[in-house]
């Protein structure tokens, strides 16, 4: 094995001598030829999913979260791109280094997307419940996400780089997937606790039991659940570096990366915050909505601890 990873080193570059007419396979980055099929099933399912978030957009204004959608849709569209580049050249360059940047870094974006909903979920539903400020997770999540964008790109622009590098920028791109397992964690844990807060309140029991919101929420959750999995896997992928066994494992890739971003990507339809948000708290994520026969007063004495919206905590609120 150790013979065949160090060909693999030697040979990979953008000057490689190396095709399927005078190199075996398994002397590839990927040690297999992508399937055909699956690669063009998922660019095809990317640019679906894209169409239908570009235009719930549209529709419900809900532009921040269509932007990060499509941006991530489309960051896949050019990683299945470059693995049929590697399907009809395994041993190709620019293949490889277009799937790996793009795969790697494309699910920050729609993580982007969720995050912004957990602002828009406290000031629409009761931001007097919530134990910060509701921007703050805004500018908490959004930053960290970032960082995990930078990580990754960096890291996957090394990988390609000269055999010394490499392994350097494998870890950096490791370095921005655990960060994104971490913040996810935390995440998910900050909206929990908001959720069950809310639900302890008996505040808007009716709507929140209404199969908007219940597919909203369960959108969001699977997304992050999926996501989370995804992530998980390409930090034991990238463990052992690119001879890794887990790495040239085609069939665990597909399952592990593709199909669980394609359905996270899926469930988020459902996860627009215009499915359950009016248009103006949905596009600009400041706007607070009033119910009908619902006063500031009713909503001030439904949580202690809480952040009432107005920048006082609970303890201050008369």
């Amino acid at each position: 094995m150790s013979s065949s990873n160090g060909r693999v080193q030697d040979i990979f570059g953008p000057n490689s001598p190396c095709s399927l007419n005078n190199c075996p396979v398994e002397w590839s980055m990927l040690g297999y030829r992508p399937s055909l099929a699956a690669n063009v099933v998922f660019l095809v399912l990317f640019a679906a999913v894209g169409a239908v978030h570009a235009y719930l957009g549209v529709r419900w204004r809900s532009w921040g979260f269509a932007a990060g959608m499509l941006l991530g849709c489309v960051t896949e569209i050019l990683g299945y791109v470059g693995r049929i580049m590697m399907w009809h050249n395994p041993f190709s360059y620019y293949g490889f280094m277009i799937q790996i940047i793009c795969l790697t870094i494309a699910p920050v974006f729609f993580t982007a997307s969720i995050y912004v909903t957990l602002s828009k979920t406290i000031l629409y539903f009761a931001p007097q419940l919530s134990r910060f400020k509701p921007q703050l997770f805004y500018w908490v999540f959004i930053p960290f996400d970032v960082v995990c964008l930078i990580l990754q790109a960096i890291g996957g622009a090394l990988s390609t780089t000269e055999r010394d590098g490499r392994r350097t920028g494998v870890d950096i791109s490791m370095a921005g997937l655990i960060l994104q397992v971490v913040v996810i964690v935390i995440f998910m844990a900050a909206y929990f606790d908001y959720m069950v807060r809310l639900a302890r309140s008996g505040r808007a029991r009716a709507e929140l039991t209404a199969w908007r919101s219940v597919a909203f929420f369960a959108g969001l959750v699977a997304a992050c659940v999926f996501i989370l999995t995804r992530c998980s896997f390409r930090v034991a992928e990238l463990k052992d570096g690119y001879t890794g066994e887990l790495f040239r494992e085609e069939v665990l890739f597909i399952v592990l990366e593709g199909v669980m971003v394609v359905i996270a990507s899926i469930a988020l339809m459902f996860g627009n915050p215009g499915l359950v948000f009016d248009k103006s708290t949905a596009e600009n994520g400041d706007a607070t909505r009033k119910k009908p026969g619902h006063s500031d007063s009713d909503e001030g004495g439904m949580a202690t601890g809480g952040y009432d919206g107005a920048g006082r905590s609970g303890k201050e609120r008369v």
